[in-house]
């Protein structure tokens, strides 16, 4: 595994703050903290303001369900359900589903942490069969390790069994990553071609303070902050950018094609990832004619820090129009 122990060190420092959480370990546990930061309309709000998402009285989690395997290992997703229908009403039908990627510098996090549980209550809140999922991380496993479990993820979700069981159209599946999931999520999204309602494919990709460059160029975008580039070069088992050749198969912004599906590009002007890769990967977008939106809130909160109320709205709304 050439050059993964590079940022070893630092990233299990720092991987936090990619995160977008403050985790008290690898198990995924988290606090909140005190923190605010602004949002666009100027208020303060608690720096992980998704653990303020309020939860609709019903929803379901299922834990721990088995997606595949890889290395030996079970690869595991956390279902989040809308709460069913009142009694007396008459079903919707199957629900929309979203694919939720937790953060963590490629090197940790968990599915279940307060914060990405908490991302899943809220997704299932707004009408969403939402399934949070795990895959592998650095040191272990490197690019395309995470990518290609989370693309099997998406092709679980949609085998019929497994539509049906959790009542979900398969030809309406989103997905949504913050920071390094926002960079596993975006590519998911960007890879292949043809018709998005089916296979690996999905309708919608949400976007959260992603990491869409990866190469060499991708350093020159903005100001990284120094312990980023160490970061990624872990992520893809390199010791130097201009000597990776995967680090252009890592990057979202190099797989764009018209048959992809709309993203949502959400992002803080002075954060941790430099919003002018979120601008590169709009502009890539804009040029092959695929819808977009980017919002740029002040501040520097980052990925799943930037949910404030508003943003949630914005983005639920996104997925619905998006996934019909």
């Amino acid at each position: 595994m050439r050059g993964a122990s590079v940022a070893l060190a630092a990233a299990m420092l720092v991987a936090t703050a990619l995160s977008g959480c403050h985790a008290a370990a690898t198990s995924g546990a988290v606090a909140a903290g005190a923190e605010g930061r602004l949002t666009a309309a100027g208020a303060e709000q608690p720096k992980n303001a998704i653990l303020s998402a309020p939860v609709a009285p019903g929803v379901h989690v299922t834990a721990n369900v088995e997606y595949g395997t890889a290395d030996g290992q079970p690869l595991l997703l956390d279902v989040c359900a809308p709460p069913p229908p009142t009694p007396g009403t008459e079903s919707a039908g199957p629900a929309p589903a979203v694919i939720s990627v937790h953060g963590g510098s490629w090197t940790m996090g968990d599915k279940a942490g307060a914060n990405w549980r908490a991302v899943c209550e809220w997704l299932a809140s707004a009408g969403f069969v939402t399934y949070s999922v795990d895959y592998r991380l650095v040191p272990h496993a490197i690019f395309p390790a995470a990518v290609d479990d989370v693309t099997q993820a998406v092709r679980w979700v949609r085998e019929p069994a497994n539509a049906a069981r959790f009542g979900i159209d398969p030809a309406r599946v989103g997905i949504l990553g913050g920071s390094a999931g926002a960079s596993i999520a975006s590519l998911v999204g960007m890879r292949g071609s043809g018709p998005t309602t089916s296979g690996d494919r999905v309708s919608a990709v949400v976007d959260l303070s992603g990491p869409i460059d990866l190469t060499a160029a991708g350093q020159r975008l903005g100001h990284p902050v120094p312990y980023v580039p160490r970061i990624e070069l872990a992520y893809l088992g390199c010791t130097a950018f201009d000597a990776c050749p995967q680090a252009r198969a890592a990057s979202a912004v190099y797989d764009v094609d018209p048959s992809d599906p709309p993203v949502f590009i959400a992002q803080s002007s002075n954060e941790l990832i430099p919003r002018e890769q979120g601008d590169a990967f709009a502009a890539a977008l804009e040029a092959a004619g695929v819808r977009h939106s980017v919002t740029t809130v002040p501040g520097h909160g980052h990925s799943i820090e930037i949910l404030s109320e508003a943003m949630r709205t914005d983005i639920a709304a996104f997925l619905h129009r998006e996934l019909g």
